[in-house]
């Protein structure tokens, strides 16, 4: 239980699918309430795709561009840490590389909007995915990676159900609301990037001593 709750908060937060609804409602307000819910789906699908494949490839990867654990920690903290500022400071779009013009580019010239640009960069990011390819040379028993699985299930359900009702959720919280939950999240992100780094530079110490 302690790794799944572990897992899926740090999935949660790193992701943000709060955070998107924003961009999720501009996307789709001309589209009719069981067209956003197909879209929904399909960005579920598509981020739950991506989460089982980093994990999964993790290690390939890892291998074949000849990186070592600790350094993809410490990159990867670093990439989670800037994502937890980005959150803080309300410029999370632009540091995913979604500025409002090319997003409105995106929609008139995409036939679909669930893989991009919701599902990469908004959702499945660097940050995201390096944490996924971390937590694949940590937890290698067949009951940690259940665990781990089972985790990345829930989180894609939860953005199912998060941009289901986006335009609900904006009603209700408005944009002050929805700021104010991503800057709370963007604090979680800081400490989680933040204690990657420290215990991988520890380790690299005692490595050393």
């Amino acid at each position: 239980m302690e790794l799944f709750l572990l897992s899926f908060g740090a999935l949660f937060s790193i992701m943000n699918p709060l955070g998107t609804v924003p961009v999720f409602v501009g996307l789709t307000e001309d589209n009719t309430k069981k067209e956003r819910a197909v879209i929904a789906f399909w960005t579920a699908i598509d981020v739950l795709a991506i989460l089982l494949l980093s994990f999964f490839a993790g290690k390939f990867i890892l291998s074949f561009f000849g990186i070592s654990l600790n350094a993809l920690k410490i990159a990867g903290g670093l990439i989670i840490a800037s994502s937890g500022f980005a959150l803080l400071t309300g410029k999370f779009r632009e540091h995913k590389g979604m500025k409002r013009d090319r997003i409105q580019e995106d929609i008139h010239n995409r036939e679909s909007i669930s893989l991009t640009p919701l599902a990469i960069p908004m959702l499945a990011g660097p940050g995201t995915i390096s944490l996924l390819i971390a937590y694949n040379q940590e937890y290698q028993l067949t009951n940690e990676i259940l665990i781990l699985v089972g985790s990345m299930v829930l989180v894609s359900l939860s953005i199912y159900f998060i941009l289901k009702g986006a335009h609900l959720i904006v009603k209700f919280l408005g944009a002050s609301g929805i700021n104010g939950l991503s800057r709370i999240i963007g604090f979680i992100v800081i400490a989680i990037g933040v204690e990657y780094i420290m215990s991988s530079v520890v380790a690299v110490l005692k490595g050393l001593i």
